[in-house]
C-alpha cells in the first residue's frame, strides 16, 4: 500500500458517533483510517438531542476509553403501560444485579468523548462522497464539497450515514407517525424512573436526563404540526392529557419533530463496501434499540476486520462473515421495535385485551422479564 495522501486503507463515510466509535476501536490496529464528513468536525458542539444507550453501550465505550459518565444520567427502572387499559410491569436494574438498565446523554457529549479520542486519526470535513466504484482491490471515493474534484482509493469504504428514502436497496416502511420530541421538567423529580406509556398515537417515552425528563411523544403527523405550534402552557396540557395524572409536568424546553420509519438495506456489503448504523438500518425509536444497533455494528465490524486475514480490510469472505454474524442482532431488532409499533399503535378492544394481558404476564413472570431486559441491554444475542 503505498503512502500516497489519496490511498488509504478503511475510509469511514460519516463521523457521527457510529463512525467515531468503528474508528476508535480500529485505532489499535494495523489500518490507515480516514473519517469523511459532510459537516465541520465539530458541527455536534451544540446538538441537544439526547441518546438512549443500553448498558451494553456503556460496556462498549468504556472498553475504549469514552464513557462519559459524569454526563450520564442512569435509568434505574422502566415503567411500561398502557392508556385506557389494564396491565402493566416494571424492569429495574436492581433486579438484574446492575447499576443501571441504561443511561441517557446528550449527542454532544457522546460525540466529545469519542473525538477526544481520535485526536490524531485522519478526518476530511465539509466533504462528501459521489457514488463509490469497488472492485476486486480497491474503491474509488469521488469527492465533493471541501475536497471537489479529489478522489480517494481505499481498500474498504464503511458507509456510516443515513440512507435516502429513494434508494432502490433499501426497502421502507412509513408508520405514518412523527415523534415530537422535547424537555420537560417533572413534579415530583425522576428519580432515575423512565417511562414507556403506549396511547392509540404511539408510544410516549420520557426518560431521565438530568434533572428533566427528554420526551418522545409519538403522534400522527397532523397532531404533530399542531403540538409544535402550541404555547408551553398548552404543550404541557396535551402530554399531561397523553401521558396521565401520575407526574405533573410544570416546564418545557423547545420542540422539534422528525417523521419515523422502517429503513432496512436488503444487503449490507458489497465489493469493498459494507454499510452500518442508520446507513444499514433505521429503526422506530420505540424502546430506544435503533442507535445502540449501530454501535453494535461499529464494534463487531472492528473485530472482524482486525481479524481479517492478510491484513486486507475489504476480503470478500471477511465482509461475507460479518454480515452473516448481524443477521440475529438486526433481525430480532428489526422484529422486536416493529412489532410493538404494530401492537400497541391502535385503540382495537381485543388488541387492548391481549396488550393487557401481555403485560400483567410479563409482570408476574420474573424469568420473561429477564430476557427482556437482556434483549433491551445487549440486542438479539444478549451478549456479553
Amino acid at each position: 500500500m503505498t503512502e500516497h495522501p489519496d490511498a488509504i486503507d478503511i475510509a469511514i463515510v460519516g463521523a457521527g458517533p457510529v463512525g467515531m466509535t468503528l474508528a476508535l476501536a480500529l485505532a489499535s490496529g494495523p489500518y490507515r483510517v480516514l473519517l469523511i464528513d459532510r459537516r465541520a468536525r465539530t458541527a455536534w458542539h451544540n446538538d441537544p438531542r439526547a441518546l438512549a444507550l443500553s448498558y451494553g453501550t456503556r460496556q462498549l465505550l468504556e472498553s475504549l476509553g469514552a464513557w462519559h459518565a459524569n454526563a450520564a444520567t442512569a435509568i434505574g427502572a422502566i415503567h411500561v403501560s398502557q392508556r385506557g387499559g389494564f396491565g402493566r410491569t416494571v424492569i429495574e436494574a436492581s433486579e438484574h444485579d446492575l447499576p443501571a438498565l441504561g443511561y441517557v446523554l446528550r449527542y454532544r457529549d457522546l460525540a466529545a468523548a469519542l473525538d477526544t479520542r481520535l485526536a490524531s486519526t485522519l478526518f476530511l470535513e465539509n466533504c462528501t462522497v459521489g457514488e463509490v466504484d469497488g472492485d476486486r482491490d480497491c474503491a474509488t471515493l469521488p469527492l465533493a464539497g471541501a475536497e471537489a474534484g479529489r478522489s480517494l482509493s481505499a481498500r474498504l469504504v464503511v458507509h456510516a450515514e443515513g440512507s435516502p428514502d429513494d434508494d432502490p436497496a433499501v426497502t421502507v416502511c412509513n408508520y405514518q407517525q412523527h415523534a415530537v420530541v422535547a424537555e420537560v421538567r417533572p413534579r415530583p423529580a425522576h428519580a432515575q424512573r423512565a417511562w414507556e406509556r403506549f396511547t392509540p398515537d404511539g408510544p410516549l417515552a420520557l426518560l431521565p436526563l438530568g434533572q428533566d425528563y427528554s420526551v418522545v411523544f409519538t403522534v400522527p403527523p397532523d397532531k404533530a404540526s399542531r403540538l409544535l405550534t402550541l404555547d408551553e402552557a398548552a404543550f404541557l396540557a396535551a402530554l399531561r392529557a397523553q401521558f396521565g395524572q401520575r407526574i405533573d409536568f410544570v416546564a418545557s424546553g423547545p420542540r422539534a419533530s422528525f417523521p419515523l420509519a422502517l429503513r432496512v438495506r436488503r444487503q449490507i456489503t458489497a465489493a469493498r463496501q459494507v454499510w452500518i448504523g442508520n446507513a444499514a438500518q433505521t429503526l422506530h425509536p420505540v424502546s430506544g434499540q435503533g442507535f445502540n444497533l449501530g454501535l453494535r455494528d461499529a464494534w463487531e465490524l472492528a473485530e472482524a476486520l482486525l481479524a481479517a486475514p492478510g491484513g486486507d480490510p475489504g476480503d470478500a469472505t471477511t465482509l461475507a462473515a460479518y454480515a452473516r454474524g448481524r443477521q440475529i442482532d438486526r433481525r430480532a431488532s428489526m422484529a422486536f421495535t416493529d412489532g410493538i409499533v404494530r401492537l400497541f399503535s391502535n385503540d382495537l378492544a381485543p388488541l387492548r385485551v391481549a396488550r393487557g394481558l401481555g403485560l400483567l404476564t410479563l409482570d408476574l413472570l420474573p424469568p420473561l422479564r429477564h430476557f427482556v431486559a437482556r434483549r433491551m441491554i445487549w440486542g438479539g444475542r444478549a451478549w456479553p
